[in-house]
């Protein structure tokens, strides 16, 4: 339930906190003082439009801020899906600044409007005259049928098993298409594979091959600069070596006067040893060097018909072709065994099938007996709300095919008269007559309602005295079930109420705004007369309203 609505900066509201309760609450005030600014507030930390022509200071950040409290751990996995901490005490919050830029947030945590927009449907009911019309959707009627049946758990399940039937269905369609397709081409994709196959590439060949190419392809030279390093280092009169070994014996005859020289000679030798070494190593590989018109040969064939393979199927690089070959061979066996896996498949959906025809009868049956106890409980209602002759019955007929919903098409259907045959709403029902039918559905549904908070927006708009008394009863039943909420401009709702709020009008001698205050008993009796004598408060209108008020808590 709606605990608690903190407003700064919006429309004509400057700083503003309510607190709100169980129960059934009317909020009442003159027209024009902002009673809609508070539900507009709220639907905008729900989720809804921003507008920056909201703002109360065009200079300042608008923040709306509401808290709510979670009875159950129905919404937790919503929280867990999204990262959000859960707990009791559930706070959204949204920011609008004067540069138009929004941000929201759930439980302090940063939050997509989406986000703060799903997780208000499931807090928060508004419903307004205009909603009325909600009523003549199907998928709203069939919704309400669900709740009355309790079928949450059986229709999760059937989503479930239908979501995959129908994955099981697109698969079979796409294999189908494909064995068309591939059909035509089987022939030429089975000749590319036998190339593939006749090649016999290896993982990394190419760049082994590419390699010992470029060796091959410079032997010469190589063989030529490794000979001419081996005459540097030791051949030739003037090698490395030989300079080493008379550097050598220089130090073996200056270590008589200088002991460190030693060290030096030794150093000198280890040196020309491995030099030496290595003179012989370069001499060994470029015996192994030696030019091979065989091998060349072999290795420039393969390498060409890497190359070509490469440029028939548009590849660019060795491994892009080997996922071509990959998948070259895949769809080969794919049509090879196109028929058995189109039986597979096909035997997957009929079993599925079967599974879901089991669920949505079991859906149909346990709709047709709510459906009747939900239409007779509306039409009790709904006559109540002086229309004596009104009759509300629920249809339910079977499908010929599987929806997400099950097979069953569900309509609500109407008569306000005397005489005539109950017919689809839109073509029997006045705006009038949807907005109490609506109602009288809502009522009717709000002891299986998963929404905590309810609020009605001057639904009660045109209706009489009478009709509006037992709207207001019918608003403080609803509210033990559920948190109600109704803006009226009706003594005889407001009466009702558990809870009553006023909306006003304030001036600080340079700026209008609107403010809110919970009324206690003797400013809820002056409230009510105001409303029952047009702002003209007399000992009367005071004795009147002091009579409903008591009459009705």
């Amino acid at each position: 339930m709606l605990c608690r609505l903190s407003i700064s900066n919006y429309a004509l509201i400057n700083e503003l906190t309510v607190d709100f309760y169980d129960g059934f609450t009317a909020i009442t005030g003159e027209t024009g003082a902002g009673k809609s600014i508070f539900l507009d507030a709220l639907s905008f930390v729900l989720g809804d439009r921003a507008d920056t022509g909201v703002l109360f200071n065009k200079e300042k950040k608008c923040v709306v801020e509401a808290t709510f409290r979670l009875d159950d751990e129905r919404l937790k996995a919503f929280f867990e899906e999204n990262d959000f901490d859960f707990d009791n005490e559930c706070v959204l919050r949204r920011e609008l600044t004067p540069q138009k830029k929004t941000r929201a947030f759930i439980n302090d945590t940063p939050a997509t409007v989406q986000q703060l927009k799903t997780l208000g449907m499931n807090l928060v009911d508004i419903h307004s005259q205009h909603d009325s019309l909600l009523i003549t959707d199907d998928s709203f009627q069939l919704s309400l049928i669900d709740e009355a049946a309790e079928n949450t758990d059986i229709l999760e399940k059937y989503k479930a098993d239908y979501k995959h039937f129908t994955s099981l269905k697109k698969e079979l369609d796409d294999m189908k298409e494909r064995a068309v397709k591939d059909a035509a081409e089987n022939d030429f994709l089975s000749f590319q594979l036998e190339e593939f196959q006749k090649a016999k590439l290896l993982d990394g060949e190419y760049d082994d091959v590419s390699q010992r190419l470029e060796l091959l392809r410079n032997s010469e030279e190589i063989r030529e600069l490794m000979l001419s390093s081996v005459d540097v280092m030791e051949q030739s009169e003037s090698s490395i070596i030989n300079k080493l070994k008379d550097l050598k014996n220089l130090f073996d005859r200056l270590k008589r006067f200088v002991p460190e020289a030693e060290q030096f000679a030794e150093r000198v030798e280890a040196a020309r040893i491995d030099l030496k070494d290595i003179a012989r190593d370069v001499e060994n590989l470029s015996d192994l060097s030696q030019f091979d018109d065989s091998s060349l040969d072999e290795l420039q064939n393969r390498f060409d018909l890497i190359q070509n393979l490469m440029m028939k199927h548009h590849v660019s690089n060795y491994a892009e072709l080997l996922n071509v070959r990959e998948d070259i061979a895949h769809r080969v066996l794919f049509f090879s065994n196109i028929d058995e896996n189109i039986e597979v498949k096909e035997k997957e959906i009929a079993e599925i099938s079967s599974k879901l025809g089991e669920q949505a009868e079991k859906l149909h049956k346990r709709r047709a007996a709510a459906a009747k106890t939900f239409a007779e409980a509306v039409t009790a209602t709904v006559r109540n709300l002086s229309m004596p002759y009104a009759v509300f019955t629920v249809e339910c007929e079977k499908t010929d095919a599987f929806s997400s919903t099950g097979a069953d098409k569900v309509r609500f259907l109407f008569s306000a008269n005397k005489g005539i045959d109950p017919n689809v709403m839109s073509k029997v029902a006045s705006g009038g007559e949807l907005s109490r039918l609506m109602l009288a559905v809502k009522h009717t549904a709000a002891v299986r309602s998963y929404i905590p908070t309810m609020i009605f927006d001057e639904i009660d708009t045109g209706v009489s005295g009478v009709v509006a008394s037992k709207l207001g009863s019918m608003m403080r039943e609803m509210g033990e079930h559920l948190q109600i909420v109704s803006i009226t401009h009706l003594p005889q709702i407001a009466s009702k109420a558990t809870n009553h709020f006023f909306v006003f009008k304030n001036n600080d001698g340079k700026q209008t705004f609107s403010s809110m205050k919970i009324l206690d008993k003797q400013e809820r009796i002056t409230e009510l007369a105001k409303m029952l004598s047009n702002d003209k408060v007399t000992e009367s209108a005071l004795k009147a309203a002091a009579d409903l008020l008591q009459t009705n808590q």
